[in-house]
């Protein structure tokens, strides 16, 4: 396969060894690609990329590029493309990006140079290349090994891009703070926080940056009040600005009672039920001391106060449970350090209770295990010769069935889904005594931020129904999460505001880490080397998968209770990728503080205005909406019982990298949302076609008005010249009584003849019937049809006009000059003609003058 043509201006030259490329040897899939590996300057890497980068967000920059690349997980030939953003593979025959070899840097949570030695056979030289390996490990469940061929710089290219742009200098070097805001610009958290403490003490105000400046948001209701005095965070670094504690505490206690508990994290409220009083709380572990016998007046009048009374009881006061996240031995061992756990006798109407839930470290340490199993048995190894299911192949480890036994048997050695079952079932607890009794729960571990914040928020997702929705679940985060303080830097693996970092780079080969060595069924003629961690090298013992292991519960929860979520299984992941991918600075730093000072919230782009622009693009048939959701199903707390806390793998998150096509498979939401789609768009068409049917029949209406119109103009014409035809026939009639003939044109004229002993020679009288253009007969005042008869004679006697042609032409007149027909109205004198004008009407009506008329 030729490589893509390159302009030659402006090009930097190809990173090649001295031995040329063509003259190397190869087998299998290395043969058909020319190797090359071409560094961008930063300066000019947009003018001299031949590749087609559409894909590239704003601010993101190339930072190294390079041809014939091998996915070794998919067998995939393609383009490696280093930005500042994200690691790119792009196809080498479509130019497409190829998602499971794309990972933003910082979700990569180390990375190793591999060789792969192969042993050569008889008929091979000994001097068989080895194949260099650049193996990729990701936050995000993936293990990506990447190959590149023997005696070339190109893998030293990508290593060392991949170094300066994971390992940024301060957190201002982070590709957020590159890009800016953009269009996602964010509000101020502290606003939406304020918002939410409204909410829950049952206030109807708004929060306002005024309100914050000024210190008018210490609003309170019967019970609680919001408190300011960590408005600077000199009560507490890692609280909020503002706490909701009791009523009956005053801002002097609370400064005393805060120094009872480690780093100052005093007991306050985070949830407070709307009618029966309870609350959960929060803090962090009381420091007791060695023998576990100190004691604070202000932390138990504190923590008593969360007691309040309860409704109706008559002065009766509910139960208090303290909940330990931790194992009892591990709560003894922190006295050794002066911490610990409270005593039952300190504390009114408490209860002590232990949840046995393991620290950061075990957490890393299976979730490292879990990966490790998904890479080795799923369909897309990164191995690349063991995967068992590659092409087809259904060897699960020789074929047996207690090889498939062993595979799963490992996933439970793995300890995921118990520590994951650990936190359902205490998250479940608390709620129910919440619920069921009325009771008020006090939630801590160590230093109060971990576990204390997965059962907190857990629990407060099971008792109220609106974190249950897109906006409440944000709030919640916003809450429990980012306010109080998880260490969202030290766990994610990002750098502080120091400036250092706690993103390793490399570290050595182990089989808890998803190296190949961990993979079975390898074949006998390859050997596996890794090179051994370099100086610059870093290893975190504060990075484990915290947030991300609440959100699995969160999906649990979800299988579980499919309709009383808004949001859906895929709004989750997209959550999680947003998070391990640093591209929006809402889960910077390890505090409120800390991203206060820093400017984060006005520097950089906010994540849930970005996830609500790509709701708004489709609505409410958005992959982010649960189809199934019913807020009137679902409309109290959510109890799940012991058997029900069962935990699986969350295919959408967990196999989504190695095992693809099963990530999806049997997703019924996946099929109903497809199906509603299809309906959407039948009834959009139905819609169309119910207006263009309520047109039609519209213009059929006018239609049909217009022939009725033209109908009873029509039947009007009828009438009309029936009636001239009646006339027509009268006024014949009467001209031939008088001796006339009459001959009609067709131009409408008609010439009368007239023989006469009076007027000597023949006489012509022109009658013009006038009609209109559309062929009705022009009618007089009173609408009746007027004749004009026009006598030209050579002989008129000028004196006389008048008589002597009534004489002549008339037969109706009397000698003594009267008319027999005087309502003939004739003998109307005009200039030199003489007019009659005859009302036929009247005429017909004249029955006593029959006998001057012929029957017809």
């Amino acid at each position: 396969m030729e490589s893509t043509p390159r302009p030659s201006s402006g090009r930097s030259t190809p990173l090649r060894d001295s031995n040329d490329s063509d003259k190397m040897e190869a087998t299998g899939l290395w043969d058909a690609l020319e190797w090359t590996f071409e560094p961008v300057s930063r300066s000019v890497q947009r003018a001299v990329s031949h590749l087609r980068l559409d894909c590239l967000l704003e601010g993101e920059q190339v930072e190294v590029e390079g041809s014939g690349v091998v996915l070794i997980n998919t067998d995939e030939a393609g383009t490696l493309v280093v930005t500042n953003f994200r690691l790119l593979f792009l196809s080498e025959d479509t130019r497409n990006v190829i998602p499971l070899g794309t990972i933003p840097l910082a979700t990569i949570e180390k990375f190793n140079k591999m060789v792969v030695k192969n042993q050569s056979t008889p008929r091979q030289s000994d001097k068989t290349p080895s194949r260099r390996l650049l193996q990729v490990i990701g936050k995000d469940m993936r293990i990506i090994v990447f190959g590149f061929r023997p005696k070339t710089r190109q893998r030293h290219a990508v290593f060392d891009a991949l170094l300066k742009c994971t390992k940024p200098a301060s957190l201002w070097d982070l590709f957020s703070f590159v890009s800016g805001p953009s269009k996602y610009s964010n509000t101020n958290p502290k606003v939406r926080l304020l918002n939410e403490y409204f909410r829950l003490l049952g206030k109807g105000s708004h929060a306002s940056m005024n309100m914050i400046e000024d210190g008018s948001f210490t609003l309170s209701n019967d019970l609680w009040r919001i408190s300011s005095v960590n408005s600077s965070y000199s009560l507490c670094q890692s609280y909020p600005f503002a706490l909701i504690v009791p009523k009956s505490i005053t801002d002097e206690e609370v400064l005393q009672a805060s120094s009872f508990r480690a780093r100052c994290r005093l007991p306050v409220v985070t949830w407070c039920h709307p009618r029966t009083g309870a609350v959960l709380a929060r803090s962090s572990q009381p420091l007791v001391g060695i023998m576990m016998n100190m004691r604070s007046n202000t932390d138990e009048k504190l923590v008593a106060a969360l007691c309040s009374e309860l409704t109706g009881s008559g002065g009766k006061r509910r139960k208090l449970y303290i909940a330990d996240a931790r194992p009892r031995k591990n709560a003894l061992a922190n006295g050794a350090m002066g911490g610990g756990s409270e005593s039952s006798s300190n504390y009114l109407q408490s209860e002590i209770v232990f949840f046995g839930i393991d620290n950061i470290h075990a957490m890393r340490d299976s979730f490292a295990r879990l990966r490790d199993y998904l890479d080795t048995y799923g369909t897309a190894s990164s191995d690349g010769m063991s995967s068992f299911l590659r092409d087809g192949g259904w060897s699960w480890g020789g074929g047996n069935l207690s090889s498939m036994s062993a595979s799963v048997s490992t996933l439970g050695d793995s300890g995921w889904f118990k520590h994951v079952q650990s936190v359902l079932a205490g998250s479940a607890w608390i709620a129910a005594r919440v619920a069921l009794e009325s009771a008020s729960v006090l939630v801590h571990c160590s230093d109060g931020w971990d576990r204390t914040t997965q059962l907190v928020s857990l629990a407060i997702l099971l008792l109220d129904p609106y974190y249950r929705t897109l906006n409440g679940f944000q709030a919640l985060i916003e809450k429990d999460w980012l306010a109080f303080g998880h260490p969202f830097a030290d766990r994610v693996g990002m750098p502080t505001v120091t400036g250092s970092t706690s993103i390793p780079s490399e570290l050595p080969r182990q089989s808890s880490t998803g190296s190949i060595q961990s993979s079975p069924n390898r074949q006998s003629g390859t050997s596996f080397t890794s090179q051994a961690p370099t100086s610059h090298a870093q290893t975190s013992n504060n990075y484990s998968p915290i947030f991300l292991q609440w959100v699995d519960c969160v999906s649990q929860l979800l299988r579980m209770y499919p309709f009383a979520f808004e949001f859906s299984s895929v709004f989750l992941v997209d959550l999680l990728d947003c998070v391990l991918s640093c591209r929006f600075g809402n889960f910077f730093c390890n505090s409120e503080k800390e991203r206060q000072q820093c400017g984060v919230p006005e520097a950089c782009g906010c994540m849930w205005a970005y996830l609500a622009d790509l709701r708004s693009l489709d609505g409410n048939s958005h992959v982010h909406y649960n189809y199934f959701y019913d807020p009137l199903k679902h409309n109290g707390p959510l109890l799940p019982p012991a058997a029900g806390l069962a935990p699986t793998l969350w295919p959408q998150f967990h196999l989504r990298w190695a095992c693809p096509s099963e990530a999806q498979a049997g997703e019924l939401e996946a099929q109903f949302r497809k199906m509603d789609i299809k309906f959407v768009e039948l009834q959009k068409a139905k819609e169309v076609a119910e207006r263009k049917a309520k047109e039609i029949t519209t213009l059929m209406e006018t239609l049909s008005a217009d022939v009725r119109h033209e109908k009873q103009v029509s039947s009007s014409a009828m009438k009309l010249v029936k009636r001239a035809n009646k006339e027509s026939e009268a006024m014949k009639r009467a001209i031939q009584s008088l001796g006339c003939k009459v001959h009609f044109s067709s131009s409408g004229d008609c010439t009368v003849d007239i023989e006469s002993s009076v007027i000597e020679g023949p006489q012509k009288l022109v009658c013009s019937s006038k009609r209109q253009e559309d062929g009705t007969l022009q009618n007089d005042e009173k609408s009746d049809l007027s004749v004009s008869i026009t006598v030209v004679a050579d002989d008129v006697d000028g004196s006389n006009p008048i008589g002597r042609v009534c004489e002549t032409l008339c037969p109706l007149r009397m000698r003594d000059g009267g008319c027999r027909w005087p309502d003939a109205g004739c003998a109307q004198l005009g200039s030199q003609f003489v007019g009659l004008k005859a009302n036929f009407e009247a005429f017909d009506q004249l029955s006593i003058y029959d006998s001057y008329f012929q029957p017809k």
